[in-house]
């Protein structure tokens, strides 16, 4: 996992190394304090061969040129240590959120059906930033903290090697504590995420469903399923700092212990005449640039655990398994006519799960409008799904142009296919955002002249900025059916050669309805199209209506001929009581 880690951190190796060398100067520098104590104490006020005016110049010396270093030298250096490990880390996650986004849109349409949004984001969110503690504290302030803790141990030892020794008796007691406490620290913390994550993803669901909690007044039921999940994130969160509560108390505990041994050891040996005041003031002092590290990685051992079990969840999204691939000889193939063969199609979500379709064996010419339709729940909605591959077939083929769909490369096979679906979901972004989705590079005429054909036009310029107009989130500052002519324009942009209506108009109020079946007929023209409709009205006209009931083609043919027949799509029309 580190090592892949360690992918995206490769090519800032040589600022991190800088960040590391201007954070060694950035330590090294208070290091000199013990130093001026153990100077002005034996070297100026115990020194009796100075006159009390040489010991206030020799003071007034070496207080200058130590303040020359504080107050000149040290806080550019501090400055551009901080500025760089913060710019590094950050564009490393910037780095990964990329790549992991570009993982997302590739992962297929079953991922987002078995996972909530709430949890991908706070992968995406929350233990992606988690692991920039890694690169802070485990790429660079560990090291810094160790480079501190042997320059003090150096100087310590010029100083006295018996007193030395003695402030390091503590270590392996300390050692040990490091290696009991956070052995099971990183469970805790995965659990502690995934707790987290739950709590985020129900938040999302519901505030999304906000208006269908205060239709069915069930506040209070929705709050108490909240606080489930809030609770069981309070018993992780409280379990994980219950540990580290432990941990910090024992191993600050044996770190309190060495100073009290250094001290009791030190001032021995100055009554012995071992060893000057100020020796043993500076090497106090050293105890604190000492042991001062030891805590941080106590405290850094603690982070590294949070985020290493954060990169675990991240890795966990990073293998998420891609269904829709484009095969190696796939290429970017240009549909020419737009026909469409289902050669024996069998589909099923999952591999434990039913068959959804099963032997569907259909032809759909080129310019022919055909439509799907049966009872809810038949296939219709999914055999439209695997003709822009959101899912693959499990048995059997799709055909375009007599090509395999698999031969085409995903990209091209998608920009060539339109769809229009009951709920088009619309970006916070602007009106004219929206409509260039459908081609991005598109001018200012062109995405206009979608708009008019989408009956969209007149309607956007009596917004209060025009095509600038902010749509909200999924577009609720729009009605549905202006919604839908948004949703048409882009694909009228878009001009695909297959043109798929999944429900398009069933959602709509009869004016809205006849608004953009007129944009829809349109659209249609010259161009395959494949329509799934409930309201059977709104597809007499098609060249071809395919009935279909439990995954499999009960009947096919155009509306008289299937009306004569008085079968499965005679029985339906009957039930909606729309025959003559």
């Amino acid at each position: 996992m580190l090592r892949r880690y360690l992918q995206f951190v490769k090519p800032y190796g040589w600022l991190i190394v800088l960040t590391i060398l201007i954070g060694i100067l950035k330590f090294g520098i208070p290091l000199l304090i013990p130093l001026l104590i153990k100077y002005v104490i034996d070297d100026v006020i115990g020194n009796q061969s100075m006159s009390v005016a040489d010991k206030k110049d020799a003071l007034w010396q070496v207080l200058l040129i130590f303040s020359f270093i504080f107050i000149v030298i040290r806080p550019p250096v501090e400055y551009f240590r901080q500025y760089l490990a913060q710019w590094t880390s950050n564009k490393i996650l910037y780095d990964i959120r990329k790549k992991l986004y570009r993982h997302l849109q590739a992962l297929s349409v079953r991922f987002y059906s078995n996972n909530k949004v709430g949890e991908v984001i706070s992968r995406v969110i929350n233990d992606v930033e988690s692991t920039k503690d890694f690169i802070i504290t485990g790429l660079m302030n560990v090291w810094l903290d160790l480079v501190t803790i042997i320059i003090a141990l150096a100087i310590m030892f010029t100083m006295d090697v018996k007193l030395t020794l003695a402030s390091l008796v503590v270590f392996p007691f300390y050692m040990f504590s490091v290696y009991y406490f956070f052995g099971n620290l990183r469970k805790l913390t995965r659990n502690r995420s995934q707790a987290l994550a739950e709590v985020q993803g129900f938040l999302h669901e519901r505030v999304q469903g906000m208006n269908v909690i205060k239709s069915f007044a069930i506040e209070e039921n929705e709050s108490e399923r909240f606080n489930k999940r809030n609770m069981n994130f309070l018993t992780k969160a409280t379990n994980h700092a219950r540990w580290n509560a432990k941990s910090f108390a024992v191993i600050n505990t044996i770190t309190d212990v060495g100073p009290l041994i250094v001290v009791g050891f030190g001032a021995y040996l100055v009554i012995q005449d071992g060893m000057t005041v100020g020796s043993l003031a500076a090497f106090i002092a050293y105890l604190d640039r000492l042991y001062g590290p030891l805590r941080r990685l106590v405290s850094s051992s603690t982070t590294l655990t949070q985020s290493l079990a954060s990169m675990d969840r991240m890795f966990q999204l990073f293998d998420e398994p891609y269904d829709v691939t484009d095969k190696d000889t796939a290429r970017d193939l240009k549909i020419q006519h737009g026909d469409i063969q289902f050669q024996q199609v069998g589909f099923k979500y999952n591999d434990e799960d039913t068959e959804v379709l099963r032997h569907i064996d259909l032809d759909i010419k080129s310019g022919e409008t055909v439509a799907f339709v049966g009872m809810s729940g038949g296939g219709k909605s999914t055999m439209i799904s695997l003709i822009p591959r959101f899912y693959d077939v499990t048995s059997g083929q799709i055909r375009i142009d007599g090509h395999a769909i698999e031969d085409f490369t995903i990209d091209s096979l998608r920009n060539q296919v339109g769809m229009v679906m009951q709920d088009n979901i619309l970006f916070s972004d602007s009106i004219r955002e929206n409509i260039l989705l459908g081609q991005p590079d598109a001018t200012e005429e062109e995405m206009i002249y979608a708009a008019k054909l989408a009956n969209a036009h007149d309607f956007i310029m009596t917004l209060p900025n025009g095509y600038d107009t902010e749509v909200g989130e999924r577009g609720v500052k729009l009605s549905g059916g202006q919604k839908q002519r948004v949703a048409i324009s882009r694909v009228f942009l878009k001009n695909p050669p297959i043109l798929i209506l999944d429900e398009a108009t069933s959602a709509l109020d009869l004016e809205s309805e006849a608004v953009i079946q007129e944009a829809l007929e349109t659209l249609s023209q010259d161009r395959t199209t494949v329509i799934v409709a409930h309201r059977l009205s709104t597809i007499t006209h098609a060249d071809k209506i395919v009935v279909i009931q439990n995954g499999e083609i009960m009947e096919q043919g155009s509306h008289d001929e299937l009306m004569a027949n008085q079968s499965h799509y005679y029985n339906l029309y009957t039930i909606q009581n729309l025959d003559s």
